[in-house]
């Protein structure tokens, strides 16, 4: 019977990032990989990517938990300074990808619908083709994050 993680979405873009073919790695942090948004309708998208097939914060040692909200915070601050949103939006869901990962959404008062969720915001809309980077456009978001991004 396969592991969970052989199914895993996350765990698969994460066996790419240390085959070194996700063009979509902003940096290696010690918990987790940072990673650019596919689609980048909210412009800075990133999501923090748990090394490990982990479903839940609590199944981390104390430590390891504060040290995994840390590169969160420091990733969202490196989001922050680059794109200079109205607010950030941070999520740890796991009812699709069950892997711990987070989402960090730069919010701007001209979003539409910019007092809502961003799930509000049809799929349609967000995941549209024109909000799908080129490689020139992924490698400046990447880099200008990156340059933000002190750990």
């Amino acid at each position: 019977m396969p592991k969970e993680s052989d199914q895993c979405l996350i765990c698969q873009r994460i066996e790419f990032i240390k085959q070194g073919k996700n063009p979509d790695l902003i940096k290696e942090l010690k918990t987790g990989y940072a990673v650019l948004g596919w689609h980048q309708y909210f412009k800075g998208y990133c999501l923090l990517l748990y090394k490990e097939h982990k479903t839940e914060l609590h199944q981390l040692s104390q430590k390891t938990r504060a040290k995994f909200l840390q590169e969160m915070a420091l990733l969202a601050e490196a989001v922050y300074k680059t794109f200079r949103p109205d607010k950030l939006n941070y999520e740890l869901l796991g009812n699709g990808e069950v892997h711990m990962h987070w989402h960090i959404f730069p919010r701007c008062k001209t979003d539409l619908m910019p007092n809502q969720a961003i799930w509000v915001v049809d799929k349609k809309i967000r995941q549209a083709k024109q909000y799908l980077p080129n490689r020139e456009q992924k490698q400046k978001l990447i880099t200008a994050i990156r340059k933000n991004l002190n750990t």
